[in-house]
């Protein structure tokens, strides 16, 4: 069945266009943000030494000293035609400071990306086995313990345990100098604290979903008949997960653009996390501004896709 908007439009019709306005709220939202900042680049480069005056050619050199509404018209504008401004700090174009930093981050946020994935599948067909053999959620009940430990902890106990006593990776994760790909061992430490409680709330998610979806009648009906387990969560379950999953995969899209900032800084990996972490520090709104965005951007292009696949039944 085709779900429909008032206007009559299916919902996937009108999906593009709110994601659209989404994006063009979220800009206002990260602009207002890094407006309630604290003090501003001037501040940064002044430092405490710089006079009143000085600090007033500073900001008009930059043009923080126009008002809010017409700086984020005049970013948003050259936004859309692919200028992101410079540095405060630097004078370097932001686009080209990002864009350096994006591969080493890529093959971060894509390894714990694969890990978390193959995790969530393996916990979630777990879940689906206890649930048809022993009543109960142990499995989701233990995932749901898991996402409340802080990112953080888990860091600092993966480190302990597998640099501390083990030895088997270095504490830090350096990129090589010069660029080059990086060594593996260096991105097991901050791989597996971005996979970890991603993978965890993804299993504490749709391990409810798997659980509403074993407990139909026809499910029963088809273990009385003697249906191999995995026929059952192949046919009766996988299709009901497809746009649950999609959904929760844009929240772990956000959890893990949002945890490599403190992951690359914890382990000093030099990617854009850690670019967004120094560019807070120094009050260097662009750079800000296009990170936050670009986080944004791709939650809401996860969660388009969720929109654009129907739900479906079971068979």
């Amino acid at each position: 069945m085709r779900l429909s908007t008032p206007t009559g439009l299916p919902r996937a019709a009108l999906a593009p266009l709110r994601a659209v306005v989404l994006l063009a709220a979220v800009s206002v939202a990260v602009f207002a943000a890094t407006e309630l900042l604290p003090g501003d680049a001037a501040d940064a480069v002044g430092a405490g030494r710089a006079s009143a005056g000085q600090l007033a050619e500073l900001r008009a050199e930059r043009g923080l000293d126009r008002p809010g509404w017409e700086r984020w018209a005049s970013w948003a504008w050259a936004l859309a035609h692919g200028d992101a401004g410079r540095s405060l700090l630097t004078g370097r174009p932001v686009m080209d400071l990002v864009g350096g930093r994006l591969p080493a981050t890529a093959v971060l946020a894509g390894s714990a990306f694969a890990l978390t994935a193959l995790l969530v599948l393996l916990g979630c067909a777990l879940a689906g086995r206890r649930a048809l053999h022993r009543p109960g959620d142990a499995v989701g009940g233990l995932a749901t313990a898991l996402t409340a430990v802080p990112q953080v902890v888990v860091a600092a106990a993966l480190a302990a345990l597998l640099s501390g006593v083990l030895g088997w990776v270095p504490p830090v994760s350096l990129l090589p100098p010069g660029g080059g790909p990086p060594d593996p061992s260096i991105l097991v430490l901050p791989v597996l604290t971005l996979a970890l409680p991603s993978a965890a709330f993804g299993v504490a998610l749709l391990g409810g979903v798997v659980a509403d979806a074993l407990r139909r009648p026809y499910v029963t009906d088809a273990l009385i008949r003697g249906v191999p387990a995995g026929r059952i969560l192949r046919r009766q379950v996988l299709p009901v997960l497809a746009a649950p999953a999609l959904r929760v995969l844009a929240v772990v899209v956000g959890g893990l653009t949002a945890g490599s900032a403190l992951v690359e800084t914890v382990f000093g990996y030099a990617g854009a996390g850690e670019l967004l972490v120094s560019s807070v520090a120094a009050r260097d709104t662009p750079v800000v501004q296009l990170l936050g965005l670009g986080s944004a951007a791709a939650v809401l292009a996860v969660l388009l896709l969720a929109d654009l696949v129907p739900a479906r039944r079971p068979s």
